[in-house]
């Protein structure tokens, strides 16, 4: 019927994937104009090379050493091609915004599409909301290293943010994004692009620079064999434990590349489009990823000093360490290694902006379906910008309440990684377990279909997602104390409870899953 490069012109001519939206039961309502391209561009900055990557980085290579950060990554990656290829499958048949939460309630069937619809929605919504707060918090931590290295170092009397200003850097972050997401969406657009470029160029010169600019390499032996654990300061003396927990910085950074999906109703040809996007980016992050490992690794100049506490960065930041240690190495200098992390800063303000304007739809999204207590005013679209700015403020007040316990707890970061890669993955289990289950005659395939593939496939996608789950809710620093417990089980297991009642006792008489906006009948094209 309409070929990939149909223009959408009124009701002339019709785009397949725009042909399959009617059929779905929505209208056609957002443009079709983003291209391929650009869709791709949009996933990988959603990503982001920085953002997974440098936070967790310290913690993981303490844990277990080099080889098991630098070959976890691998590991990581070729499971997550598993989750992509059963993503891909289902966005191609379903072009839709509604993305996950729509597809969990088309596979699932008309008697369990309400449960697996709200399940999926509201993972998604913890884990975006989460996410906002991640960003935040390793978008302060950078800004806490740029003001030390700044000032004169930590062995030259430079300021070390203290806990309280640390939050309200964390705060302030988080409004910012709010103000922008209510009053600047001409702006974020343009913001985008500057992402997309900004990650890209960023990202070159880093992985390029910082080994040039060491003074010595670690050798190739050291980067992929060398295993060594750190149970002073870990706590943690078990081999298998140590590996485990050093995987989660792979865990943590390669997801996100669903944003394709959230595109599809504003791409051409989203039924090839969208799963080539997915892949796409689960690709160039796979390998951009890697390469950013590996310089850091390969630049270490002194492992154990990394984590010094009396150190020039005050071993609260390895990379920043690293970046320090070549560039006052070679230029006695710290210019070089405060640009690098400012380039690594507005990795992490353009992220948390986007992760801010998803959330704001997912909220938006759940309460037009009534998914939300009050959802008649998370609903509401600001009269004159047209955006959803109650949910916008909503998820912000949210992320801000997560962050408090910085003041007291020293595990937040992981708490809140934790958090949100459960409900952001959890998020993706959903469709892909319905996808394995449902009878193979009510699926109607798009152009990229995996035929008798899809069990293995989905089965295994699944077990990596729930083992991934289950890795996030250890404890990951030995002796459990009111400083070093990760809460996110508790958090996550009230709030899962309390969505799992309101469920059981009310929800589930009226929540019916995603609400069409077409009548089938004058929809049939």
């Amino acid at each position: 019927m309409g070929s990939m490069g149909t223009e959408f012109t009124g009701n002339t001519t019709m785009d397949a994937a725009e042909k399959r939206l009617n059929e779905l039961g929505y209208k056609q309502e957002l443009r079709r104009e983003m291209t391929m391209f650009k869709t791709l561009a949009i996933s990988f900055s959603t990503m982001t090379l920085f953002t997974g990557i440098t936070p967790l980085y310290g913690s993981s290579l303490q844990y277990a050493g080099p080889a098991s950060l630098v070959w976890g990554w691998v590991v990581v990656s070729f499971f997550t091609w598993f989750v992509g290829i059963a993503m891909a499958e289902i966005c191609s048949s379903f072009p839709t915004t509604g993305s996950l939460y729509f597809w969990a309630a088309h596979l699932a069937g008309p008697k369990w599409g309400p449960f697996s619809s709200w399940c999926c929605a509201w993972l998604e919504t913890i884990g975006l909301i989460a996410g906002i707060g991640t960003q935040a918090y390793a978008g302060s931590q950078t800004l806490q290293s740029i003001i030390l290295l700044s000032t004169g170092t930590n062995k030259g009397g430079g300021y070390f943010a203290p806990k309280w200003l640390f939050l309200c850097m964390y705060i302030g972050l988080t409004l910012i994004w709010a103000a922008l997401n209510t009053f600047a969406l001409e702006v974020i657009a343009l913001i985008d692009m500057i992402s997309i470029w900004w990650q890209l160029i960023g990202g070159v010169v880093i992985v390029i620079m910082l080994p040039l600019v060491s003074l010595t390499r670690q050798s190739a032996s050291y980067v992929f064999t060398n295993l060594e654990l750190a149970p002073e300061t870990t706590g943690i003396s078990s081999k298998p434990y140590a590996v485990i927990l050093a995987f989660l910085v792979s865990q943590y950074s390669l997801y996100g590349y669903d944003a394709a999906a959230h595109l599809t109703e504003e791409t051409k040809g989203a039924d090839k489009n969208g799963p080539i996007a997915i892949l796409g980016s689960i690709g160039m992050i796979s390998v951009f990823g890697w390469a950013y490992i590996l310089a850091l690794t390969f630049s270490i100049q002194n492992y154990s000093y990394l984590f010094d506490t009396n150190n020039e960065t005050a071993g609260a930041f390895v990379p920043a360490q690293i970046l320090y240690d070549a560039f006052h190495g070679r230029y006695h200098n710290s210019i070089g290694a405060i640009i690098l992390l400012f380039v690594i800063w507005g990795s992490f303000f353009f992220g948390g902006l986007s992760i801010t304007t998803s959330a704001a739809r997912v909220v938006y999204a759940l309460s037009r379906d009534n998914g939300v207590p009050f959802s008649f005013l998370w609903r509401k679209l600001h009269p004159k910008h047209k955006v959803p700015s109650n949910a916008v403020w909503l998820c912000a007040a949210i992320c801000i309440l997560l962050g408090l316990p910085i003041l007291k707890v020293n595990v937040v970061f992981t708490a809140i990684t934790s958090i949100c890669t459960i409900g952001w993955v959890g998020g993706y289990a959903v469709p892909i377990f319905a996808r394995m289950v449902m009878p193979e005659k009510n699926f109607k395939p798009g152009p990229f279909y995996l035929g008798k593939a899809r069990r293995p496939i989905c089965l295994i996608a699944f077990l990596w997602i729930c083992y991934t789950c289950s890795v996030f809710l250890l404890p990951t620093l030995y002796p459990i104390t009111w400083d070093t417990f990760n809460y996110a089980p508790v958090a996550l297991g009230v709030v899962l409870g309390l969505i799992m009642l309101w469920w059981v006792l009310d929800a589930r008489k009226w929540f019916k899953g995603p609400v069409r906006n077409i009548d089938m009948q004058n929809g049939k094209v």
